[in-house]
This record gives structure tokens, C-alpha cells and sequence, in this order.
């Protein structure tokens, strides 16, 4: 049973129910319907915006959402605009708006309102919507219609900058369960969300809730969310040149093949690479057996067990061994020539922890 394309009279007797199986996702929660989408599942029709209610409490909310945010004179795009019932109200408070709709013919009711709208669907491979990339973006009531949520909102994601913020809303779940509203299942709606299942879809394709509220007699449930942002890896490309440099000018202090490297650990292994320092280095002393007798991997420096220390000496010793690298610094003083210098590379750079012997050949 689909709630839109009602049958006309002489269309009733090719009209038939249909039976809806209810399934609950047993990791992420989430409660949906075994079936096909309904043919319009990509196009959005609105009953409830002939309501003056409803329209006058859509008018408050997308005032405080553009004023909370300071979205004046930015870009809005609502996604599933419909014929532009909302998008009108939207387009009056002092943002550029947009609507994406599907439908045809709701586009060109848009168009002849005076909306920016453009036919689209927020599906895989769309590229940039027309007026993109968006600071903010509304969804009501349309996510729970979709046959691959995770597909649309991550073809939103990809038409915001980074930090913008959003309205998403569907019927709530949790009012269905506790009122007992058994009649809610329809074959338009794939998707039952709870707050909890919501949050999860919403956090899983990059976008944070910040907020979370019920309207309209607790049907539907209203969520803000903001685009998560990229991190901010410039700290650790600065990070790497400095302490790659120090390596590199510890190094130089000594002959070619005069110093080893102590750990063949997936850091060390990534120093050695980065830093172009392998081919002067003598070898790597490793303790695990199973790395002795073989090559570092790219660099194809030779590892040792540490006894090669005493046969195959060196004036100095470089400990890349994250976590161990104090327990080996304290063995190489203990069991090893005390004149061996010895360097500790840190997350901060390099430590050296005595005079090294330079120019020894």
C-alpha cells in the first residue's frame, strides 16, 4: 500500500493491498522495511504544507535556525523542496535559497513561484548541485523514503563546506512505539527512526548532532546537525620536517656506516624512508627473531640482533623503538661500550643523550 497515487474509479479493481514484512537491523537498531521503494520515492509531496499551522510554525523555526547560525547571505539549500512550500518561507529570511526536487513538474511550479530550484536527487555520482557548495541545508521528512540513506547523505555531505549546519526530520519512531501508533507503516517509508538509530546514521556519514527536539505533538523528530570538519594534519607535516631534519643532522655528525638504528617497528621503519638516511646507516638491531636475518622493508637495510653491537661495532646508536626506547637507552648504557653514543628519537624531535664521537672513520 503506497499513501500517494490514489486510484480513480476506473482504476479500482487493478488497486491491491500489499503485506509489509518489519525488520530491526541487529547492529546499528535501525527498524525499516523489507520492500521496494515506491516508484516516486526520489520526489517529495507535502499534504501538510496547506496548514497555517504548520506553516506558521515552520516560519519561526527557519527564523531561529537562520538567525542562531548567522546565515544571512548565505547559501541554503533545501533538499527535497517539493512544489516550494517551504523553500518560500525560507527564501524570505535573508539567505540565498535553493531547492533540489526531483519531480519535474515541482520544479517548474518552483521556477514560476521564483525559486532557484533544479531537478536532482541526492544519490551517488551527482557532482555539485546548482548554486553549490551550500552553507546550511534543510531535509523534512524525506530521509525515511529513501532506499540508501547512507548513499543521499553522503552526496550532501559532498555539496557543504566544511562546518555547515543542517536540519534533518523524520517521523519520530520513539512516539510510534509509545503511543501504540500501529497504522504508521506504509510502504512509502523504508526507514523507521528512533532518535538514537538517527543520531547513528547521521554521525556515521559526517555530520554531528547538535541538537534534537520533537514537534507537532511529538511525531516528528527534528534533529540540527553540522558537517563534521577535516581534520587539521598541517601540525604533523610541520612535525615531520623538524624531527626529520634533526635525524638527518645527528646522522652527518658520523662516517658512513658508523651508526645503527635500534627498533624495526613500523615507526622506525617510516623514519628510515622519510628521511633518506639508510643508505649511511649500518643496520638496524632489532630483538625479535623473526626480523633478524632479513631487510627492512623499501629501504632494505639489514637487521641484527643487538649482539651485532659488539662484533660489528659503531660509533653511535639511534633508538626508534617508541614505547621501549628508554628501556633500550638504559640497556645500550648498561650492557654496550659507555663511550656509544646514543640519540632517542622522540615525537618532538631528537634527544641526545651523551657527547657523540664525531668524524670517527
Amino acid at each position: 500500500m503506497a499513501a500517494q497515487g490514489f486510484p480513480d474509479a476506473e482504476h479500482l479493481s487493478d488497486d491491491r493491498g500489499s503485506v509489509l514484512e518489519v525488520y530491526q537491523c541487529s547492529r546499528c537498531g535501525l527498524v525499516q522495511l523489507d520492500a521496494e521503494p515506491v516508484p516516486y520515492y526520489r520526489e517529495v509531496v507535502r499534504a501538510a504544507a496547506v496548514s497555517e499551522v504548520v506553516l506558521g510554525q515552520k516560519r519561526e523555526q527557519f527564523a531561529r535556525f537562520v538567525g542562531d547560525f548567522s546565515l544571512e547571505g548565505k547559501r541554503v539549500v533545501e533538499v527535497g523542496c517539493g512544489r516550494g512550500e517551504f523553500l518560500t518561507l525560507l527564501s524570505t529570511m535573508g539567505v540565498s535559497a535553493f531547492g533540489l526536487e526531483y519531480g519535474e513538474a515541482a520544479v517548474e511550479t518552483c521556477r514560476e513561484r521564483g525559486l532557484e530550484a533544479s531537478r536532482g536527487y541526492p544519490g551517488k555520482g551527482g557532482g555539485l548541485w546548482d548554486g553549490g557548495p551550500f552553507d546550511a541545508f534543510l531535509m523534512l521528512m524525506f530521509l525515511e523514503h529513501m532506499p540508501d540513506p547512507n548513499t543521499a547523505l553522503a552526496a550532501i555531505g559532498d555539496n557543504l563546506v566544511d562546518g555547515a549546519v543542517g536540519i534533518v526530520e523524520v517521523p519520530s519512531f520513539d512516539t510510534v512505539v509509545s503511543v501504540g501508533l500501529f497504522s504508521e507503516f506504509v510502504g512509502d517509508h523504508l526507514m523507521y527512526f528512533t532518535e538514537e538509530t538517527l543520531r547513528t546514521t547521521l554521525n556515521r556519514n559526517g555530520f554531528e548532532v547538535i541538537g534534537a527536539s520533537h514537534l507537532r505533538d511529538d511525531y516528528v523528530l527534528s534533529v540540527m546537525v553540522r558537517k563534521r570538519r577535516r581534520m587539521d594534519l598541517s601540525g604533523l607535516r610541520a612535525q615531520q620536517d623538524c624531527v626529520t631534519q634533526e635525524i638527518v643532522d645527528y646522522v652527518d655528525r658520523f662516517g658512513p656506516k658508523k651508526v645503527a638504528v635500534w627498533g624495526a617497528g613500523h615507526q622506525a621503519l617510516a623514519l628510515l624512508a622519510m628521511t633518506g638516511i639508510a643508505d649511511r646507516i649500518a643496520y638496524v638491531v632489532d630483538s625479535a627473531p623473526f626480523k633478524q636475518g632479513r631487510f627492512t622493508p623499501t629501504t632494505h637495510v639489514p637487521v641484527v640482533p643487538p649482539a651485532a653491537l659488539l662484533s660489528e661495532p659503531v660509533d653511535a646508536v639511534l633508538v626508534m623503538a617508541a614505547s621501549y626506547s628508554d628501556e633500550v637507552a638504559r640497556i645500550l648504557r648498561e650492557q654496550y661500550d659507555p663511550s656509544l653514543s646514543v640519540a632517542v628519537v622522540r615525537p618532538l624531535g631528537v634527544e641526545v643523550l651523551d657527547s657523540p664521537r664525531t668524524n670517527r672513520t
